[in-house]
């Protein structure tokens, strides 16, 4: 955005507010739906502030295409927090590039690099199934990717087979996490097919009848979950922007009854070590910051340090730091 005012001559603040980037037949931006950095194709650019035809963007993946953490993260099939710790491999660090050049840049992957990384990673069936007693043989965060590759292969793979196949116990870990897979790709083809239904996706990945409804649940719960992030970014953004909290990538929870929920943490001096926003009651004050969103019990929570801040679920940045900051806001039970 900075280098599309500097190209109109015009100051990011004036940018920002015009927001020239909105016109019609302006060239969409490159980077990923999710990233928070916009980023466009220069060409593209130039192109139509010249007033000449905007060249198209190759339709086909190439292996120096850079990728920024959620699509990094989509080539692994695993989600993009997850990506932040498999980044700092040798492997893929030293390859990283900051996009635009310098200070500020946003952190992107050659293409290249993250399949070389995804093929290099232990092979399937490694360990050679689970002993008696034994826990997982493979780390956690290893698990819904390397269920992902097999999924790839057979849609309708069985609990047993991922069990032995990767050496984790068959209850819970692989029924969830086969379970988990099919609801964020059944949410991932309801979103590019949205005439279809939960149950009708679910039939055309492929996936047995016996497996739907708990897939079914987790697409709904992802569905809601994207739906809710923009909105909860936002607010988080604006939070970091005012001095209250640190910068963070929000990550939404689903907890038990298939509710959500989001954390995020207040910097040091406030009155509270974070905020929690719960699609049942809205955003309200943590007194945990380790455990801020904590154990689900079906009711709102309560007690020393719990502030419900807001007239709605949805409140704007500008009233939660307002009764974030005044004490005498805000009640200790939801109004919502």
């Amino acid at each position: 955005m900075a280098d599309l005012a500097a190209a109109l001559g015009m100051p990011l603040g004036t940018f920002r507010n015009k927001k020239p980037h909105t016109q019609e037949g302006h060239p969409a931006p490159i980077s990923s739906p999710d990233s928070r950095a916009l980023l466009w194709d220069r060409e593209q650019t130039a192109a139509f502030y010249a007033g000449k035809p905007v060249p198209a963007l190759p339709d086909v993946d190439d292996d120096e295409d850079l990728l920024d953490r959620h699509e990094a993260a989509a080539v692994l099939g695993v989600a993009p927090s997850s990506w932040n710790k498999y980044k700092s491999d040798p492997k893929l660090a030293e390859h990283v590039v900051l996009v635009p050049a310098g200070e500020g840049g946003t952190e992107h992957w050659p293409r290249s690099v993250v399949r070389a990384f995804k093929a290099s990673r232990p092979g399937r069936g490694a360990g050679g199934g689970r002993r008696e007693g034994s826990g997982d043989m493979i780390p956690r965060d290893e698990i819904l990717p390397r269920i992902a590759e097999l999924l790839d292969d057979d849609p309708a793979i069985t609990l047993a087979t991922v069990a032995d196949t990767l050496g984790i116990a068959k209850f819970p870990t692989a029924q969830a996490g086969l379970a988990q897979v099919r609801g964020r790709r059944i949410a991932d083809l309801l979103e590019a097919q949205p005439h279809l239904t939960p149950q009708q996706a679910a039939e055309q990945l492929g996936y047995p009848t016996i497996t739907r409804r708990g897939a079914v649940a987790i697409a709904e719960a992802e569905l809601r979950a994207r739906q809710a992030l923009p909105y909860l970014q936002r607010v988080a953004d604006a939070l970091t922007q005012a001095g209250v909290a640190e910068p963070v990538q929000v990550e939404v929870r689903q907890l038990a009854g298939d509710h959500l929920a989001a954390a995020v943490p207040l910097a040091a001096g406030q009155s509270a070590p974070a905020l929690v926003w719960d699609e049942r009651y809205g955003w309200r004050t943590a007194n945990s910051r380790r455990h801020p969103i904590g154990k689900d019990t079906g009711t709102a929570p309560e007690g020393e340090g719990i502030r419900y801040l807001g007239h709605s679920l949805t409140p704007e940045p500008a009233e939660l730091l307002e009764a974030l900051a005044d004490g005498r806001k805000g009640s200790k039970r939801p109004k919502v």
